[in-house]
């Protein structure tokens, strides 16, 4: 039996992806120009990355905002082949138990607990099957001609040509694939930092908000059928709204019988220290979508959840029937695995952790400050924070592209063993476990990166 040495794998496994992979938002001659800059991981430990080098790296951003329990859990691995041995696809028509006990775990956990819940695989399927559950809930009603749906400049709904509309899908979706699917309407972003009602003013003004109430008159009522946003956004920045922010939206809503969307993709089962990020408010959205750390990334699974109000309007008659399907929502696997997760933040307490770690990690930031760079560090809402980088503190301008900032800073945080994806803003969202001493790790290895670039630039 031939022994294959570990180094020629790896560099067999290299080629072989150099000739036939394709990486989401990548340039892939990138890669065949320069083949060390693609990084292959063959281990995984709680926040903690191996390469094929041998590289020890610290996950700040959950593999993609997800891995809430982290990585190397068998307690999945275990439910999962459990799951295997039973019914491994729901035949059409027909659930299964798994199925069933997600459903009902899940609207156990939403604020309101009679919602009844449509299962998909991933945040983009969760937001499109929210869009159209909206949209049929007013045609039920006999108000077919709400089709529109209002959402904030900046997020980001999903990837399918309907959820890319959301939030304006960024440069690349009206250049590479528009147009747009119409009846998307974009309002500001709350945000506190770069606030375009707020610049001259000292404190909220709620403009934003109120901005939603005025696109809808413009649009009329009548055809507005619902609007979307992130309790608190990644895309957008890392972004938290004030405090009478949602309250205000949700008031809006109900005044002109519009239907609330809270993408909670992200936010969703302890990001921010607390199951959903609208207990945050007091919040009832009426439909939730949540995916990622829903497995935390163990397997595909995603959920869109209805309050009973909403859920009840499409019991009746043939007609009333939500006529939609997605092949691998509910599969049976992916919704154990989903159930053995959510036991894991349960039985350790990740929510509450989440909240203790999360408050500890905003306060050991905030040395970042003594940085010129550091123009405002976000959080306080559980492992949810992010430090912006600016050229200028007073005027916060930021850098311009020219000075490759998020590339230079990148390349800065593999050398420090870290990462996270890096725009003007360093997102830090660790997975749940995360300990205190890896909080201080994270905070000592950031100071020393930012370090090095301020000296860089």
């Amino acid at each position: 039996m031939s022994i294959v040495n570990r180094d020629e794998e790896m560099e067999a496994l290299q080629e072989s992806a150099l000739d036939h992979l394709w990486l989401p938002f990548s340039q892939m001659n990138q890669f065949i120009e320069d083949p060390d800059d693609l990084t292959i991981f063959v281990e995984g430990e709680g926040c903690w990355l191996t390469d094929s080098r041998g590289a020890k790296v610290f996950d700040m951003m959950s593999g993609m905002w997800l891995k809430a329990i982290g990585y190397g859990r068998k307690e999945i691995a275990e439910a999962v082949y459990q799951a295997m041995q039973g019914i491994t696809y729901n035949p059409w028509g027909a659930t299964s138990r798994k199925t069933i006990e997600l459903s009902a775990k899940l609207a156990s956990l939403a604020p309101d607990k009679g919602s009844r819940v449509f299962l998909a695989s991933g945040g983009s399927e969760a937001n499109e099957t929210a869009v159209k559950m909206a949209k049929k809930y007013h045609r039920i009603r006999g108000d077919a001609g709400r089709y529109k749906v209002v959402s904030r400049r900046g997020s980001y709904h999903g990837t399918t040509h309907a959820t890319m509309t959301l939030g304006g899908g960024g440069v690349a979706a009206h250049q590479d694939y528009g147009p747009l699917q119409p009846g998307s309407v974009h309002v500001s972003q709350p945000h506190s930092y770069r606030c375009g009602y707020c610049k001259e003013s000292p404190t909220c003004n709620l403009e934003c908000a109120r901005e939603v109430e005025r696109v809808i008159q413009f649009e009329g009522p009548e055809t507005v059928a619902a609007f979307i946003g992130e309790p608190m956004s990644v895309a957008a920045g890392v972004t938290i709204p004030h405090p009478d922010y949602w309250p205000a939206i949700r008031s809006i809503c109900d005044k002109y019988g519009v239907l609330l969307i809270l993408d909670e993709v992200v936010t969703g089962f302890g990001r921010t220290g607390k199951w959903f990020a609208s207990e945050h408010w007091d919040l009832q959205p009426d439909i939730t979508s949540v995916a990622k750390a829903l497995s935390s990334g163990y397997l595909p699974v995603a959920a869109t959840i209805a309050r009973k109000e909403v859920a009840d309007t499409f019991l009746g008659a043939e007609k009333e029937t939500f006529r939609h399907l997605i092949t691998y929502g509910g599969h049976p696997i992916a919704c154990a695995a989903a159930l053995a997760n959510l036991a894991i933040i349960e039985n350790e307490s990740l929510v509450e952790h989440s909240e203790r770690m999360g408050r500890y990690l905003f306060e050991q930031l905030e040395v970042l400050n003594k940085h010129s760079i550091v123009g405002d560090i976000r959080g306080g809402f559980g492992l949810f924070c992010g430090v912006e980088l600016v050229k200028d503190r007073d005027s916060k301008e930021p850098f311009p592209p020219e000075a490759k900032v998020p590339e230079r800073l990148t390349a800065v945080f593999r050398r420090h063993g870290l990462m996270t994806r890096v725009s003007n803003v360093i997102p830090i969202l660790p997975p749940l476990v995360i300990s205190k001493d890896e909080v201080d790790h994270i905070v000592r290895e950031v100071d020393a990166s930012l370090k090095e670039l301020s000296e860089e630039i």
